[in-house]
């Protein structure tokens, strides 16, 4: 009876063999055939090629160039983001090599400028430019604009690449925007988001503030580094992140806009520093009571609240109480944006402005100028009208310059 069975089953597992041997291989030829089918990508879908940056930023990414700094200093311990966030706050370094890091962006080939944040090269004795192409070159300073954090320096003009700066239609909020820069030392890198605000003002970040807010990943090491639209036009340089003590990115950017960074280093390059404009006008942010009073489209505006006399506002026949709501066509936001858009014209420019007085719109036009900081003594201000005012509280106060 055993060996009946002992029979029996030694039949089974022959059976069983041959079936489990043929499906393991039924099974393998139909993993074979999956594995060819996806081993290559697709290129393209429903005929159409699929999305790449790669042709644009092949074509963008030579002028962008990252920076390093040394300082005269002997034997100190560095002070620069990238380190601090790796060592913690000292960081040792051999005695006069401090070393700081940035980027820069080459926006005339023909002569070798560069622009970048002043940041990134306040304080240095040598600065050294590296090119995508790993050439290096040192760097002459040319001008810097403390107030506006823009700075221009100069390489040997030796087969350069410039940007070309977006014109034409401006940007919107939504546009799909690329980061490209040198963060925490790395090298260059590149990053994408798009354009989450415009005109961010009032953060107290520069004296001068026109903000384009960016959700691109923007890390220490980013500064001066460019923010191109998908055409692969400049629309801006990276500046600032809201980082706090992480000192990393949360997704919030910005970036000095393309025409206020055109005008500063045009006057850097010409002159070796900025004169700004001025009408010779104290202004205050629209209270909600003069918005209801006066219908003011969205609170926007900026209120006289005093006037110099003989000054290119009093000439063209600005008032105390009188509400700016455009300048040149462009709407007026709160104080600090009509601040920045009268300080990024030059003397001698005419502006046309549009304000509300007594609950109707007026015109006039006038000759941006100089007025002596003495001539704010007359009404009453403060001499130092570049300086922001002094709060008690600043609900920007975790904003870091990446560096």
């Amino acid at each position: 009876m055993f060996r009946y069975y002992a029979t029996r089953f030694n039949g089974f597992l022959m059976v069983f063999n041959k079936a489990t041997s043929l499906f393991f291989v039924t099974v393998l030829a139909l993993l074979s055939g999956v594995s060819a089918v996806h081993a290559k990508l697709p290129v393209a879908v429903n005929g159409q090629p699929l999305p790449s940056l790669a042709d644009m930023l092949e074509r963008v990414t030579p002028a962008v160039v990252n920076i390093s700094t040394e300082d005269a200093s002997s034997g100190t311990l560095v002070e620069d983001p990238v380190y601090r966030h790796f060592f913690g706050k000292k960081v040792p370094t051999a005695p006069g090599k401090p070393v700081g890091t940035g980027s820069g962006i080459i926006i005339d080939a023909e002569n070798g400028y560069i622009v970048t944040n002043a940041h990134v090269i306040e304080g240095a004795n040598k600065i050294i430019v590296t090119l995508k192409d790993k050439r290096q070159f040192y760097a002459k300073r040319i001008g810097k604009d403390l107030k506006a954090d823009v700075a221009v320096v100069q390489i040997q003009p030796d087969r350069l690449t410039a940007m070309v700066v977006a014109s034409g239609k401006p940007s919107r909020v939504g546009d799909f925007v690329v980061a490209i820069g040198n963060p925490y030392g790395l090298g260059q890198s590149v990053t994408s988001g798009i354009v989450s605000a415009l005109g961010r003002t009032g953060l107290g970040i520069e004296d001068y503030e026109d903000f384009i807010q960016t959700d691109a990943p923007i890390n220490p090491g980013n500064s001066g580094g460019a923010l191109v639209n998908l055409r692969g036009e400049l629309i801006g340089i990276n500046t600032a992140i809201l980082g706090g003590k992480s000192g990393g990115n949360v997704g919030i950017g910005f970036a000095i806009p393309a025409d206020m960074i055109i005008n500063i280093t045009d006057q850097l390059v010409q002159n070796g520093r900025v004169e700004r404009g001025q009408l010779g006008i104290e202004i205050q942010d629209v209270r909600p009571a003069l918005v209801k009073a006066f219908n003011l489209p969205d609170g926007q505006g900026a209120l006289i609240s005093g006037v110099v006399s003989l000054s290119p506002a009093d000439k063209a026949g600005i008032k105390e109480g009188d509400i700016i709501t455009r300048i040149n066509g462009t709407t007026v936001s709160n104080s600090a944006n009509l601040k920045s858009m009268i300080g990024n014209l030059r003397m001698g420019s005419k502006v046309q402005m549009e304000y509300v007085r007594n609950g109707l719109i007026k015109k006039c036009i006038a000759e941006v100028g100089q007025v002596s900081a003495g001539m704010y003594q007359e009404i009453g201000k403060k001499t130092d009208i570049n300086k922001p005012k002094a709060q008690e509280y600043n609900p920007w106060d975790n904003f870091e310059v990446d560096n």
